[in-house]
């Protein structure tokens, strides 16, 4: 068998799985402050971040990048307090806003939230509470006990209440965690010092005490051994028994020598201790007695961190591996775990009835069976009404204690049960009939009524039906509290509540008679049987039948109620209401046509029957309603003509409900009857509906009339529209029949739709005056021929010249082509095209005319264009086309003219005259073009000449190609023909790089040979012979020393080096030797051949310098210095400077080197040979030599060798080598040290560096020369970094009259920044506050406000300080600072623009106390500013208080429009103090939230009368109609007497009234009165005074009416009781309402 569990474990997750490091996983890092959220601090990489899991969605972590050294959630929110030093703040996650911030005076060791609005806060000195609520600052709660100095502080706790306060603390004593506790009372305010490890608070009611007692439970581990102390703190409430205290052993395993306690919980709701120890050990012990109940290791780590598990009333902690763990009671098992296992069946008893839990029926059971055999009843009641699940509060039970006879002076045992079980909570069913039939039968029925507020009682039926003979109210409250839906509204029906029927019905799902509780309501009241109507129906289903509804209205003549109900019940509109529909209408239309027509007019059916319908609305002289539901073309057609009796537009929206045919028939009706009256209608019926009636019909239906205007303006209508072309070709032909050219050419030229060719037919057929359509749509759809013949044929030759001259000049080509082709006279062709004046294409003229060979017509208009300077390749190509057809010089112009084509006129010569050809394209450069017409033709000859001229690599290359048959054909001609013939370098240069490319040696040593060799002109170029002589080394070596002995001008270096690289060295050496170039020719002999004798003797025969130093090189390789140097010397070279230098300054032979140097520089003038002689000449002291050569020019680094000496300190050399390099940074900085100020501030302004500006600043600022200092200070301020430390320069020393200069002069400088601004605005509130405000009003943007504001406001400047509040939108402090300070601060634009910025509202409120006692007179233009924040009830209340109501008229009259009742209620007293009636009505009327009869008892008083009669109309409309009535007649306000009577439907206040009238005298009154109040008067008390006062004339009329009524009212009864005894055969009606048993 399985082990019994009392606890159940649960793992919730791993924080390691969810992406947590495990070095954040510790007491230092990770917080639980409950069970909802868990909070880490984590450190990403270099990014600090706080990592928030929520328990109900731990898999999306919430990671925000925080930097703070803790970090505490919440327990109930996502709210989180973070700590970084001594400053705390909380933050609102959600809302991401700061919700409270406070710096503490000393470190916050360690802090917890103690409830959802409170953290605790504990210092090394004293604790403190931190509540959110308002601004409260941290409250000091109590100081810390010397006992626990030196400890770390792990957990603070209070009680529910916060009376009691825990600090708890441990520290490693004597090789073991010693703890220590600070107990806190806070009533008594005293401290107790414990010794504890974990400890909690925990609120527990014993069996007997009215209230629960405080109890402190703390458990501690000394060497001794281990305790569970629980006590009672405090004293114990008044009638409660002090909790006896527990101290009970906590067994530690002999495994487990070092563990300690670290954490303790309390499980509220059964009671019991939860306690982990560091080694993860949970003890779980009961509450009331201390007893161990379980002991189990759930974790392997130490569980760091708890909180309470708030579902499960457990614990749930974190342990060091990062497992969420939580640990709760069994319920299924505790009870028989505590029972069995532990044997201890009074703890299972405790925990059963403690937390009704299973498990100890038989317990109970036998235990009230003992008690009861015993006579304990009170205490066997006890134990039924503990006992769990109710397993003893059954019948018998209330049978044994009904069987035991009451003692005298005593209770019955029965009442005690029953008492108790009050107590204990609610009676079930059966104890609840039981008491309440003892309660009744003695007339207690308030105790019954007490007990079912405090939900004592399980109502039901039963109940109900028993308290219903006493009670129908309460009854009712039972009903409903036991949902017993037939006896609920059984009682509404009883009390009058008939509204409360329908909603409790539809609420429970009952359903009773409704016809039969609607007859009864509508019998007692008309309003409420409509109201219950609608009630009934207002679903989508109705619950009830709306015809037997409407019957009931209809008995009783409740014409406009029924009205009203079908309005309601039928706005669904569904098919099955038809009938229903059509009687709303029919009742209407003969009772109240108005009403009809609205109802019809708002289209809210459509099933009634509408035949009917219309012959009733015709009846009725509704016509247009009658129209629309005629559905007989007669009828319609007999209706619609009379377009006079009908709205416009109505009529032309009814064409679109009409069939096709039919609107075409009423239209023609509508013709027919009067066309001048109705073709204006007709038109706009036709444009509306043409799609629908078609566009065909509509135009015969127009063309029947032969209204050609009415065609006219119907397609003119649609024809922007449509894209039919018969309906375009109809326009245009209405438009010509009409006189509408215009428009006719309009449409022409816009329209793309009409069929161009009928078009064009119609036009001509018309036979137009004016025939710009016809040339506009022949112009548009190419019929330019057609149009050209049409008016040639037809003498219209005006037209064409229009035609291209003002409509399409682009169309001349085509226009000039037709004329030709229609034999025109080319004197008038020639007339036309020279007058032509727009934009044409010369080529389309020129093929129009080429193609019918009449090319020369257009000579003489060529030569004039050409004459005219136009430069168009058409126009040229022609001409020239011209002269080649007919010779006229044709070469000439083809190369002369520079505008032609080239390619045209080309290809138009190629079958003509090749030649001609080739000119063309040469001058065009059309390359391929040519050399094929110079292939096909054999014109080898101009083909090699071209290409040589051409200097094309690309060219060449296309025609030395292999594949190119006539390549050795056109190699000939260029050899013996285009070289020869050629004077331009470049064009053989070109050619030979082309014959290189193709790779063609042979030939072009052929072609060399022709050029070099032949005395030519190019016989001595030197790239020609080089050429020559590297083709032979390439191609044939052995005429290479030919060529050298036979050229003289090639270039001897290059060919000598390419034979020493081809391995020819005795070439190479004949070519150095034959061109003196004996230094290469000694370089071949010791590098090459290798022979240092044949060198030397060759160095001595020559005796060049350039020899020897070849020499002195090679001996300086063999380390033949001495010799070396010689030869150098007698060489005259320099070149080996380095090394020479180098060996002078290692043995520090200065002089030697100088005269080396000085040998070199005159050869050489190397920057370093002069850089190393200035340095030497200064290491020589020789100053003079050395100003002298740095004077002279030279090549030196003198920057560097200035270094150099400013370095070794030889300031006087420095300062020449640096005024001779320009290096004024360094100048100035020597200056300095020379004393020169002036030139030091020069120098550091052509060096422009800031370094060197502070340096020459400070130095002027210490000599005392302000003026250089400013001039330096003015290029160091500019620098924002610079600012700093050159004010505290100046500040350090006093100079802040210097300062304010300095800064002053800086802020005109382009480069000015915010920190001159700043600091400027800081020195003028120190020492010139005069000027900081129009300071800060030229740059407030420019300046660092929050610093400045701190500056001004220790210099209490509060002017600029309101204006730099203003301008950082702290517009609170700008307020506040104007209204502490008015005087000085208080500006009225200003304060009105501020004030309704500001965040805090209260502002508003003291800023209206301020006016009021600074500024009365301009609250009003306040309160207009203020008026969309203020609360204006308050603000009404403040001013009335205030006594000045008056003073803000304007504010109230501007914001009643809110309708606020304050507002009104003053404004209306305002307005009758000042006798304005008017406006008191005009404010009634708009705005009703005021106290209406208030306002009306004021009034009725006034001596006014026009304000007695608002009275009477304010009490009309609160429904005090005899007062209204009264005041009607003291003012003779007849007439609104007999209406607000009337109104009233108050039959005795009607009749009172009638008979004041005959008191009065008031015959005609009294007439009038009898049909005012018709409804209300009772026809035999008009009779009676009628007779008394002699009146019956004027009340005839009133008896006729009343007689036709009740005659009416007869017959329907009598039609109603044949048909009640027809159906009482079938069923017998429903009773109102239901007997107690439930049966009807």
């Amino acid at each position: 068998m399985a082990q019994i569990l009392p606890v159940r474990f649960q793992e919730h997750f791993q924080l390691q799985n969810l992406g947590i490091n495990p070095a954040n996983i510790g007491f230092s890092t990770l917080t639980m402050e409950s069970d909802k959220f868990i909070c880490i601090r984590e450190k990403v990489g270099e990014q600090a971040q706080v990592t928030i899991i929520d328990m109900s969605d731990p898999m999306a972590p919430i990671r925000r990048p925080i930097s703070a050294e803790s970090a505490i959630m919440n327990p109930a929110s996502k709210v989180i307090a973070l700590k970084a030093g001594k400053t705390l703040q909380i933050f609102n996650i959600e809302m991401k806003s700061k919700m409270k911030a406070h710096t503490m005076a000393e470190e916050v060791i360690f802090w917890k939230w103690v409830s959802v609005n409170t953290v605790a806060l504990v210092t090394e000195t004293a604790v403190y509470h931190w509540s959110m609520e308002g601004d409260s600052q941290p409250m000091k709660m109590f100081d810390r006990h010397t006992s626990l100095v030196g400890c770390q502080v792990i957990h603070y706790r209070t009680d529910e209440y916060q009376k009691w306060l825990l600090l708890v603390g441990i520290s490693a004593q004597q090789n073991r965690v010693v703890g220590a506790m600070q107990l806190y009372s806070v009533d008594r305010k005293v401290s107790q010092p414990i010794e504890g490890h974990a400890a909690a608070f925990a609120e527990f009611k014993m069996e007997g005490n009215a209230k629960p007692a405080t109890l402190f439970c703390f458990a501690v581990r000394n060497p001794t051994g281990g305790k569970l102390h629980i006590i009672e703190v405090g004293q114990p409430a008044a009638g409660n028994q002090p909790f006896v205290k527990k101290a009970v052993d906590v067994f530690f395993p002999p495994e487990a020598q070092n563990d300690f306690p670290v954490a303790m919980q309390i499980g509220a709701k059964h009671g019991v201790i939860y306690l982990i120890t560091k080694y993860g050990y949970l003890h779980l012990y009961d509450l009331e007695s201390g007893v161990c109940i379980c002991m189990n290791r759930i974790s392997a780590d130490t569980i760091f961190v708890t909180a309470p598990h708030k579902p499960t009333s457990g614990i749930i902690g974190v342990n060091k591996k990062g497992q969420v763990l939580s640990v709760c009671v069994e319920e299924d098992n505790i009870v028989n775990y505590a029972t069995n296992v532990l044997q201890n069946p009074d703890l299972g008893l405790r925990l059963a009835v403690r937390s009704n839990l299973a498990g100890a029926e038989k317990l109970f059971v036998r235990k009230f069976n003992t008690l009861f055999a015993q006579g304990s009843y009170a205490e066997a009641a006890k134990v039924a009404a503990s006992a769990p699940k109710g397993i003893l509060r059954t019948r018998e039970t209330v049978q044994k204690f009904q069987s035991i006879p009451a003692q005298s002076g005593q209770a019955s045992p029965l009442l005690q049960y029953f008492g108790i079980l009050l107590d204990q909570g609610q009676l079930n069913k059966l104890e609840s009939l039981e008491l309440c039939h003892l309660v009744l039968q003695q007339g207690r029925k308030q105790l019954l009524e007490k007990w079912l507020k405090e939900d004592k009682l399980e109502c039901s039926e039963e109940l109900g039906d028993l308290v219903k003979t006493t009670d129908p109210m309460l009854a009712l409250s039972v009903y409903l509290r036991a949902n017993v839906p037939s006896k609920v509204i059984q009682c509404f029906a009883e009390t009058g509540q008939f509204q409360k029927i329908v909603l409790y019905a539809k609420k429970v799902g009952y359903t009773p008679d409704w016809i039969f509780l609607l007859r009864g309501v509508m019998k007692i009241s008309p309003e409420q049987g409509l109201q219950f109507s609608r009630m009934l129906v207002q679903d989508e289903e109705p619950l009830a039948n709306i015809s037997q509804i409407v019957d009931i209205f209809m008995e009783n003549s409740l014409i406009q109620q029924c009205t009203s109900f079908l309005l309601d019940a039928l706005k669904n509109n569904r098919p099955a209401e038809g009938l229903l529909q059509t009687w709303l209408l029919e009742m209407n239309l003969v009772h109240a046509p108005q009403v009809a027509d609205a109802i019809l007019g708002n289209k809210m059916f459509t099933h009634y029957d509408r035949a009917h319908i219309a012959q009733l609305c015709e009846k009725a002289g509704l016509l247009q309603q009658a129209l629309e539901h005629y559905t007989d073309l007669y009828d319609i057609k007999r209706a619609v003509v009379h377009t006079h009796l009908l709205n416009p537009e109505w009529l032309v929206n009814f064409f679109g409900s009409l069939s096709v045919e039919d609107s075409v028939e009423c239209l023609h009706a509508m013709l027919s009857a009067n066309i001048r009256q109705n073709l204006q209608l007709c038109v706009q019926v036709a444009s509306k509906y043409h799609e629908q009636l078609g566009t065909q019909a509509l135009v015969e239906l127009f063309e029947s009339f032969k209204s050609y205007k009415g065609l006219f303006y119907f397609l003119g209508s649609i024809v922007n529209f449509s894209q039919d072309p018969d309906v375009h070709l109809k326009y245009i032909q209405a438009a010509c029949k009409t006189g509408q050219i215009k428009e006719v050419e309009r449409i022409c030229r816009e329209s793309s739709c009409y069929n161009p060719e009928r078009v064009k037919n119609f036009l001509k057929e018309a036979k137009l005056t004016d025939q710009l359509p016809l040339i506009i749509v022949c112009d548009r759809f190419g019929f330019v021929h057609d149009l050209v013949l049409y008016l040639y044929r037809n003498n219209l030759q005006r037209y064409i010249e229009i035609y291209v001259q003002k409509v399409n000049p682009s169309r001349t080509p085509a226009v000039i082509g037709g004329l030709l082709d229609v034999d025109c006279s080319e004197e008038v062709i020639k007339h036309l095209i020279m007058a032509v004046r727009g934009q044409f294409s010369t080529d389309e003229l020129v093929a129009e005319v080429e193609k019918r060979n009449r090319l020369k017509l257009l000579l003489p208009w060529l030569e004039s264009q050409i004459q005219e300077g136009c430069e168009e390749p058409a126009t040229h190509n022609a001409l020239a086309k011209i002269y080649i057809d007919s010779n006229n010089s044709p070469e000439c112009f083809l190369r002369e003219n520079a505008y032609y084509d080239s390619s045209v006129v080309g290809r138009y010569c190629e079958k003509r005259d090749p030649h001609l050809a080739c000119v063309a394209y040469e001058r065009g450069q059309c390359d391929l073009e040519l050399i094929k017409v110079c292939n096909e033709n054999s014109l080898f000859k101009s083909e090699a000449r071209y290409l040589v001229c051409r200097k094309d690599p690309e060219l060449w290359a296309h025609v030395l190609e292999e594949t190119n048959p006539s390549r050795r054909q056109l190699i000939d001609q260029v050899v013996q023909t285009a070289l020869s013939e050629t004077r331009d370098p470049e064009e053989i240069s070109v050619t030979v790089k082309a014959f290189m490319t193709a790779d063609l040696p042979n030939e072009l040593i052929e072609l060399l040979e022709k050029i070099v060799l032949d005395n030519s002109v190019f016989s001595e170029h030197r790239n020609l012979q080089n050429l020559l002589i590297l083709t032979a080394i390439k191609a044939d070596r052995t005429r290479v020393m030919e060529y050298i002995s036979r050229l003289d001008n090639y270039d001897a270096l290059d060919i000598a080096s390419i034979a020493v690289s081809s391995a020819l060295y005795e070439e190479a050496f004949t070519v150095f030797h034959k061109f003196d170039m004996n230094a290469s020719a000694i370089q071949v002999l010791i590098e090459h051949i290798g022979n240092l004798d044949r060198a030397y003797e060759f160095a001595e025969r020559c005796n060049e310098p350039a020899v020897w130093s070849q020499l002195a090189q090679a001996q300086l390789q063999k380390d033949l210095v001495k010799e070396a140097i010689n030869s150098y010397i007698r060489g005259d070279d320099p070149s080996s400077y380095l090394e020479v230098v180098q060996s002078a300054s290692r043995s520090n032979n200065w002089e030697d080197l100088v005269k080396f140097l000085q040998m070199a520089r005159k050869k050489g003038r190397e920057s370093y040979i002069e850089t190393e002689l200035i340095f030497a000449l200064a290491k020589t002291s020789r100053v003079s030599e050395l100003e002298d050569f740095i004077n002279g020019p030279n090549n030196a680094h003198i920057q560097q060798v200035g270094d150099r000496c400013y370095e070794e300190g030889m300031y006087e050399a420095a300062k020449l080598l640096y005024s001779n390099v320009s290096n004024f940074a360094r100048l100035a900085s020597t200056l300095v040290h020379l004393g020169e100020y002036q030139a030091a501030v020069d120098n550091s302004r052509k060096a422009s560096s800031t370094r060197t500006w502070k340096e020459v600043c400070f130095a002027c600022m210490d000599g005392q020369e302000f003026r250089f200092a400013q001039l330096c200070g003015l290029h160091i301020v500019i620098h924002a970094d610079e600012l700093e430390e050159l004010m505290c320069y100046y500040q350090d020393r006093g100079y802040f009259e210097e300062l304010i200069l300095l800064l002053e002069a800086a802020l005109g400088l382009e480069r000015a920044h915010m920190g001159m601004f700043t600091e400027l605005a800081i020195l003028y509130s120190k020492f010139k506050p005069q000027k900081m405000l129009e300071h800060l009003e030229l740059f407030w943007s420019r300046v660092n406000i929050p610093k400045v504001l701190r500056a001004a406001e220790q210099a209490h400047l509060w002017a600029e300080l309101v204006f730099l509040y203003d301008k950082y939108e702290e517009y609170d402090n700008a307020v506040l600072t104007m209204m502490s300070h008015p005087t000085e601060a208080w500006k009225e634009g200003q304060f009105k623009d501020i004030i309704t910025k500001v965040a805090n509202v209260e502002l508003c409120y003291r800023a209206l106390q301020f006016y009021l006692d600074y500024k009365p007179l301009l609250i009003n233009d306040l309160l207009l500013v203020l008026s969309p924040r203020l609360d204006h009830t308050w603000t009404v209340s403040f001013f009335s208080k205030a006594g000045q109501l008056p003073l803000v008229k304007p504010y109230l009259r501007s914001v009643q429009s809110h309708n606020n009742k304050s507002v009104n209620e003053a404004l209306n007293h305002l307005l009758t103090e000042e006798e304005d009636y008017q406006g008191l009505r005009a404010s009634i009327d708009a705005y009703d939230n005021f106290d209406n009869i208030s306002l009306a008892q004021q009034l009725e008083k006034h001596q006014l009368m026009e304000f007695r009669c608002i009275a009477a109309y304010l009490y009309k409309g609160n429904n005090w109609w005899a007062q209204s009535v009264e005041l009607c007649k003291k003012d003779h306000l007849y007439k609104d007497a007999m209406q607000h009577a009337a109104e009233s439907r108050d039959a005795e206040l009607a009749q009172k009234l009638l008979q004041w009238f005959l008191e009065e005298g008031k015959r005609e009154c009294f007439a009038a009165c009898l049909f005012t109040c018709y409804d209300l008067l009772r026809p035999d008390m008009v009779l009676e005074l009628a007779w008394r006062h002699n009146l019956v004339d004027l009340a005839m009329p009133y008896f006729i009416q009343v007689m036709r009524e009740y005659l009416s009212k007869v017959d329907k009864l009598d039609a109603l009781e044949s048909l009640r005894k027809q159906e009482e055969h079938v069923t017998e009606p429903a009773p109102l309402v239901f007997d107690f048993d439930g049966h009807e």
